[in-house]
């Protein structure tokens, strides 16, 4: 029933699917403000927001560009986990209009007052969670609303940060309370997709030994993951918090060789998901050894922000783009390109944290990476979410149908 209304829409095919809008400007928001970003870090730059230039740069991350990923991927799937129908046309355009509001007054909230950017700028994922509360519960999907839980969660961090940066001069608890709920997301929605994608795949092209599902041992592995990310949020630099990081970090690894993805190297469009995934224990990891000070504790954050969340919102976003618009789900160069220029980016991150002698030109090749990925998604998928379905698989480098 949700499949015949999307089919027979007749608008703007934009706003036929929530993740066409969201997906298509969350990749702009996120290309363009690294691009603000870097003018800003050497003082070049200002913007008129009432959070330092550092907080604009993580809350646009963190509150704004993860957000609008999270929505386009939840109100997509939604329809199939209750069968109800789908959002679309004039209700999927208010929501983008709420959110592309929060991102201007955001920007501009040293003019119109914290208190006023506030209240628009959470208003977007306080709608997200009101309309996915609502459609998961009439459509008797209980075992989902997790999700919900951890959107209401990113929603509680995200207020929390303007009014800690208000009264504080800078956000960092909230900071990392997006984070972990950023990192249960992936660990929560990852956990299934990423095993069932390599199971479909592997069935039908490489026999043999497939993706354990998910049980018990990935429930424990998110709940310790849990545990460890609140121990985190509270006390950083506490010596149990580093020994329960180190921990669900190995844990996580044995998560990950689980599901086969040793196997899938033929098709980069389900590689992707597991490289992304190896941010996860990565950052768990690179935590640890903050904690015993062999780095500093940014290693960890950009693993799991640049990496994880990086590379895993591009896989689905490609992934979801072309198995909904009815293309074939195969990486094509151009997909592949944007899969390697968003892992340069992460490694390079990453790797000018550990390297500060050569910070610079890291920090440099990662916004250049970070920019070409998601610039790259925007260009390459823009036309075909946008309903221009010939010129864009031309743009990705698949010949169209004759007519």
């Amino acid at each position: 029933m949700a499949g015949a209304r999307s089919r027979n829409f007749a608008g703007w095919p934009l706003f036929a699917n929530s993740f066409r809008p969201f997906f298509l400007l969350a990749a702009i928001q996120a290309a363009l403000s690294i691009l603000v970003w870097l003018p800003m870090f050497h003082g070049e730059l200002s913007v008129s927001s009432a959070f330092a230039p550092r907080d604009w740069h993580v809350h646009e991350m963190l509150y704004g560009f993860l957000p609008a990923v999270i929505t386009g991927f939840l109100f997509t799937a939604i329809p199939n986990w209750t069968g109800r129908l789908p959002i679309q046309g004039r209700p999927l355009g208010a929501l983008l209009m709420v959110w592309l509001a929060g991102r201007i007054v955001v920007t501009v909230s040293a003019n119109i007052g914290w208190a006023f950017a506030l209240i628009v700028d959470a208003a977007f994922l306080a709608l997200i969670v009101a309309a996915a509360t609502r459609e998961i519960i009439a459509g008797g999907n209980w075992r989902n609303l997790p999700v919900v839980g951890l959107v209401f969660a990113l929603l509680a961090g995200n207020i929390a940060f303007h009014v800690e940066a208000h009264y504080q001069g800078a956000a960092d608890v909230s900071i990392r309370v997006g984070i972990g709920v950023v990192i249960l997301l992936i660990a929560l929605i990852g956990g299934r997709i990423i095993p069932s994608f390599t199971r479909n795949w592997l069935v039908k092209f490489n026999p043999g030994r497939l993706p354990v599902p998910f049980g018990r041992f990935d429930g424990a592995v998110i709940g310790c993951s849990a545990l460890a990310l609140v121990s985190w949020i509270v006390a950083p630099s506490n010596a149990a918090t580093g020994v329960l990081m180190a921990l669900v970090g190995g844990l996580h690894l044995l998560r990950l060789a689980r599901w086969a993805g040793d196997r899938t190297f033929r098709e980069r469009l389900l590689v992707i998901l597991h490289v992304g995934y190896v941010f996860v224990p990565f950052g768990f990891i690179l935590h640890a050894l903050a904690v015993l000070g062999v780095l500093p504790p940014s290693a960890g954050i950009h693993a799991w922000m640049a990496g994880a969340a990086g590379t895993m919102t591009l896989a689905v976003m490609t992934r979801a783009s072309l198995g909904h618009t009815g293309q074939a789900l195969t990486a094509s160069p151009a997909i592949q390109g944007i899969y390697a220029a968003i892992v340069i980016a992460a490694l390079a991150r990453v790797a000018a944290v550990v390297s500060p002698a050569h910070g610079d030109v890291l920090l440099h090749i990662a916004a250049c990476g970070w920019i070409v990925a998601f610039l790259g998604f925007a260009i390459a998928f823009g036309p075909l979410l946008a309903g221009s379905r010939w010129r864009a698989l031309a743009t990705m480098g698949v010949p169209a149908p004759a007519r």
